[in-house]
């Protein structure tokens, strides 16, 4: 007799996610690919950073047969963290605003650097250089549950900030656009959240195409 599947919530399913934030599943993140499965609109195996490991516990708990890993989704590969060549960097600042979890350290034409404590390996950075100048740096170890649960906290962190400075933004924007042209401050904030959510789109199209050649 075949049981059926289980159904466990998108925060249980979220919970056994390596919360790398690497888009490469296809969703905007950890969590919505977490509630996609939950409510079975996608399968287990498009988590290239979670492997065979991952898809194996995403099975266990949903009740779901194992199945490997898409490929059309990324590959399975050793723990890597970014590191950029300081001597290429213009401090054109793309490769923070693409970093998922605040990893990377630097002002506008200054140097950054990858702050390793927080670098999930997503290599969202990497695509968004126009220096082509980061590399990635296996750790030699693999990523761990507690790294996904600091990983998580950091992506959570960054993400609160920045919804802050773009309510900042977008406020000031309004007010100046409003002022000067009688634009209603709901129109600033939804072309504001139109363009940061096209830049993340063009960044994750150029990651799948890099992955391919």
């Amino acid at each position: 007799m075949t049981l059926p599947p289980l159904r466990p919530s998108a925060q249980a399913i979220d919970d056994l996610l390596p919360q790398t934030e690497c888009r490469q599943c296809g969703f905007d993140g950890c969590a919505a690919y977490a509630q996609a499965v939950a409510d079975g609109l996608a399968p287990i195996n498009r988590c290239a950073p979670g492997g065979a490991r991952g898809i194996a516990e995403l099975a266990k708990a949903t009740g779901l047969p194992f199945v490997a890993l898409d490929p059309e989704y990324g590959t399975e590969m050793p723990f890597a963290r970014a590191q950029i060549r300081a001597e290429e960097c213009i401090g054109c600042s793309w490769c923070v605003r693409a970093c998922p979890t605040d990893a990377i350290g630097g002002s506008p034409k200054h140097l950054h650097a990858v702050l390793e404590a927080r670098c999930t390996g997503c290599s969202l950075c990497a695509p968004a250089c126009p220096m082509d100048c980061i590399d990635f740096v296996e750790v030699g170890r693999e990523w761990t549950r507690e790294d996904a649960r600091k990983a998580k906290r950091h992506h959570e962190e960054a993400w609160s900030r920045r919804i802050r400075q773009a309510a900042l933004e977008d406020a000031r924007l309004a007010r100046r656009r409003e002022a000067a042209s009688n634009v209603p401050a709901e129109a600033a904030a939804a072309a504001a959240a139109a363009a940061k959510k096209n830049f993340m789109a063009d960044i994750l199209a150029q990651a799948r195409a890099r992955s391919r050649q």
